[in-house]
């Protein structure tokens, strides 16, 4: 590829369990990288499903088919999964209705193209339609390409959460962002 041509852009659905293994792959791929999340494996299927509002979860495809390496092919849609987005409720009481938190994974072959980005402005564009005015995000310091490309989705650094869990052994701190939208008051 030459310095004129750019990666195709990516194709946005909503995620469904159609996507479960790949999604689920990926998952397990940021955690295995190390700084991802306190988890320390990818949950079933049925769990990731129920902890998620189904409204407000997506994966980038790609568009020509092909993939970021490993993956299973699947039938429909427009590609192997790049990447997925989804939020969860932050608390079960009506005042917080409006807040959710959110978690992003881009395989690791397909960093660099845009998809954490793609994916961060569906999920806005979906939030903001459904009258949520508050996305956060908790992320560990040292996963600074995160950190910058939630910074320019419009989020902001709200603080540090020092040494506020244990993993594999280790105090991490955890840098926490969100987004106000500008639209939902």
């Amino acid at each position: 590829m030459t310095a004129e041509q750019t990666e195709p852009p990516v194709v946005i659905e909503a995620l469904t369990a159609a996507h479960a293994d790949e999604v689920l792959a990926i998952y397990q791929a940021g955690i295995d990288e190390g700084n991802a999340t306190f988890e320390t494996a990818a949950p079933a299927w049925e769990v990731f499903d129920a902890a998620k509002l189904a409204e407000h979860r997506f994966v980038a495809l790609d568009p020509e088919g092909g993939g970021a390496g490993t993956g299973s092919a699947r039938t429909g849609g427009s590609g192997r999964v790049l990447g997925w987005i989804a939020v969860a409720p932050v608390s079960p009481r009506a005042v917080y209705a409006g807040v959710v938190e959110h978690s992003v994974y881009v395989h690791p072959g397909a960093r660099g193209r845009g998809v954490a980005r793609a994916l961060l402005d569906a999920l806005i564009a979906s939030t903001e339609a459904a009258g949520i005015w508050t996305i956060q995000a908790g992320v560990f310091p040292e996963n600074t390409a995160s950190i910058a490309v939630h910074l320019r989705a419009g989020f902001r650094a709200v603080g540090v959460s020092e040494r506020v869990g244990r993993h594999h052994g280790t105090w991490r701190d955890v840098q926490l962002l969100e987004r106000r939208s500008p639209v939902v008051g």
